[in-house]
Parts: C-alpha cells; sequence; structure tokens
C-alpha cells in the first residue's frame, strides 16, 4: 500500500484483520488520510510512503461489527527505501547544514578583509592626504581584478545589456559619492569616528524612505532612531580629535549609501547578475564617473608632490600599503555583495552592525586612537541602536 505526498502523521496499525473488515466499520470509525501538518515538522515527503505499523488499540469485535471502546489510532510510515519508520523530530538537511557554513565564512571574511582595509586605507591617508585619488585607485585595483577574472574565465563573466547599464547608472553615482565622502571623512578623523557616524545610516534611511518615498514604518522602527541619534551626538561632542569636513564627509556617505541601496532596490529588478558581477560591474561604472572629477580636484602635480613625499618619508612600504587597501577595499566589498545572495537582508544588516563594531575596536587598539569613556558610550549606545533598528524594521 503507497502513500504519496503525504505530510508525515504519526500513526500505526497492528492488527490485519482491521484491513479486511473495513467495509464492517462505521462511516464514523473510518480512517483519515488526509494530509497532517506534524507538530515538529513540516517537511513534505517527495518519495512514497509504506505503512509499516497498523495498531487499533482498545477496539472490539463483537456480533459481525466493529464495536468502538477508545478511538486511539496511532499510524507509523517509512519512505520506500528505508526500513525504519519516520521520526517526528526535524532532520536538518545536510544542504541547509553546509549553507549554514558557508554563510558563517562569507562573514568572518568579510569582517577581517574590512579590518585590514580600513588600517591600510588610514595608513595611506596618514602619509599621502589625497583621498580623491586614493578613492580612484582602490576602484582602479577591482575593476583591473575582475577584467582579468573575466578573461582569463577564472570568474564567469555577466551578460548585460543597454537596460543593465542604465539602471545601473543612478547606482554608480551614489555609490561614487558615498566612497569619496567615507575617505574623505577618514582622512581627517579617527577611522573609529567615521565608522560612529556611519552607524546612523539607518537614521537616514528611514527619513529618505519616509518623506520622498511615502514608505511608513512599525513604531518600534521610530524608537530605535532614538539610541542612534542619541549615541551618535555623544560620541560626536566628545571626540577628541573632532573635525567639521571629517563629520560632514560621514554624513554624506550615509545618505549617499542610502540612495544606492533605493537605487539599486528599485533598477536591479529582474536582472540576473550574480552579486560578485554586479559589484564589478558598480566599480567599473563608478570610476568611470570618478576619474575626471579627482583629477579636477586634485590634479596629477599634487599627486606627483604627494607620492614622492610620502616614499621619501616611508619609503617602499608605502607602496605596498595603496596596494594593499585597494585590493582589500574591493574584496571586501565583492564578500558583502556575495552574501546576499545567500543571507536576508536582516541577516545582512545585522552582520553590518558586527563589521563596524569589529572595525572600531580594532582601529583604537592598532592606532592607539585615545576614547574617553563617554565617548566610548556613545558609539555603544549608537551601535547598539542599529541592532535594535535592524530587528525592528522585520
Amino acid at each position: 500500500m503507497m502513500i504519496t505526498n503525504l505530510k508525515q502523521p504519526t500513526i500505526s496499525f497492528t492488527n490485519p484483520n482491521v484491513l479486511r473488515q473495513k467495509s464492517q466499520i462505521p462511516t464514523s470509525q473510518i480512517v483519515n488520510f488526509s494530509p497532517k501538518i506534524c507538530r515538529k515538522s513540516d517537511l513534505l515527503i517527495q518519495k512514497p510512503l509504506k505503512i509499516s505499523n497498523f495498531d487499533v488499540i482498545g477496539l472490539g469485535f463483537g456480533n459481525g461489527f466493529l464495536r468502538e471502546r477508545k478511538s486511539v489510532i496511532k499510524c507509523e510510515a517509512y519512505e520506500a527505501d528505508r526500513s525504519e519508520p519516520i521520526d517526528d523530530e526535524v532532520v536538518e538537511l545536510p544542504g541547509e547544514a553546509a549553507r549554514k557554513v558557508k554563510i558563517g565564512i562569507y562573514f568572518a571574511t568579510w569582517w577581517a578583509l574590512n579590518v585590514v582595509f580600513n588600517i591600510y586605507n588610514k595608513k595611506v591617508l596618514n602619509a599621502f592626504p589625497y583621498p580623491w585619488l586614493t578613492s580612484t585607485l582602490s576602484l582602479a585595483m577591482g575593476s583591473l581584478i575582475m577584467l582579468v577574472s573575466w578573461a582569463t574565465r577564472v570568474a564567469e563573466a555577466p551578460s548585460t545589456d543597454i537596460d543593465f547599464w542604465k539602471a545601473l547608472f543612478p547606482v554608480a553615482v551614489a555609490h561614487t559619492i558615498g566612497h569619496v565622502a567615507a575617505t574623505v571623512s577618514m582622512s581627517k578623523v579617527a577611522v573609529s569616528f567615521t565608522h560612529i557616524i556611519k552607524s546612523a545610516e539607518p537614521a537616514f534611511s528611514v527619513v529618505v524612505s519616509r518623506f520622498l518615498l511615502g514608505e511608513s514604518f512599525p513604531t518600534g522602527v521610530y524608537l530605535s532612531l532614538l539610541p542612534i541619534i542619541g549615541g551618535c551626538a555623544l560620541a560626536a561632542v566628545t571626540e577628541l580629535n573632532f573635525n567639521m569636513i571629517g563629520f560632514m564627509g560621514a554624513m554624506i556617505s550615509n545618505l549617499a549609501f542610502v540612495f544606492r541601496n533605493i537605487f539599486s532596490k528599485k533598477g536591479m529588478k529582474g536582472k540576473s547578475v550574480s552579486g560578485m558581477n554586479y559589484y564589478a560591474c558598480l566599480s567599473i561604472l563608478s570610476l568611470v564617473l570618478l576619474t575626471p572629477f579627482a583629477i579636477a580636484v586634485e590634479g596629477p602635480q599634487m599627486w606627483a608632490a604627494g607620492w614622492e613625499k610620502a616614499v621619501s618619508q616611508i619609503g617602499p612600504n608605502f607602496i605596498w600599503w595603496v596596494a594593499a587597501q585597494s585590493v582589500f577595499y574591493h574584496l571586501y566589498n565583492q564578500v558583502s555583495y556575495m552574501s546576499l545572495d545567500e543571507i536576508s537582508p536582516l541577516t545582512f544588516s545585522i552582520g553590518n552592525t558586527m563589521k563596524r563594531i569589529s572595525v572600531i575596536v580594532s582601529s583604537i587598539i592598532i592606532f592607539r586612537t585615545p576614547v574617553q569613556p563617554v565617548n566610548a558610550l556613545g558609539a555603544a549606545i549608537a551601535i547598539f541602536g542599529t541592532f535594535l533598528y535592524s530587528q525592528a524594521k522585520q
């Protein structure tokens, strides 16, 4: 006897005579084999199920009919290629476990690469305070890496058309502005301070979505903005090395990245491009947009003089710092976009919050940034607010 496409009820029959005398059972006593949802498992069995045991407890036979004493029926079933009944416990599929491990690797790699990038980026900016060129080199290195990967078929090149690049253009504009603004900020203030201010990005997201897009949010989302704004304000007023350009750079970066996310969601719907290739195309288009502005703002003469001074002071290690910050910038962004293919926006948001914590703590330790207790409290409140925001938004 075969039962297919059945969700697992836990039932069992023992007396084989019951099946033979089914015609004598009153209608109200006929066993119902309709699919039922188990308490602990909703797995849909695609393989055929066989009845392994049929047990009617408390039923007696007399005068040719079935007399009910107690209607307790238990049924056990097993897959056609199994010899044991199916347990109603949740069975974690091997593929799901492998997926969790893969996501964990993505997160650990993402955080580590971001920490390394921020360290080398700050070292370069301390010796070579030209954030427009530094930003351009980061995008150029990433574009070069992906073009070589596509040419050598290490990575499969994306299939794009003119509509794809049109949809990507506003995303690239916002990405370019956000990238340059963040680099300008880090050239003026401590890495930790830049990331504390950048933790206020959810507040910008809510304001833009509410007043420009007309979206509404639960009350919890609005309440979660209070610790974010309050924590950032407390950290800003107690920052020992406060700089208005650095502060405004981080704020502009927040606003730009909010628009980048909005344009990305609206323009990329239905576009079948992987996260890795999507970010590669974004880097290439951003590089094209940024290069003329970098030349106009700073220019080759300033770059040449600054480069010579940095090499004379730091030595050949300076060249390694520039190369490292450029490579790690591309890698950490690439991994973050690849992780979006595997996780939900909520999980990504939580991961981004944890990333900021790792960057802030590591930069304070490595650069020995002086931090007052009240400043650290403001940072902790702001970061905690971003976590509450990610929870409340869902």
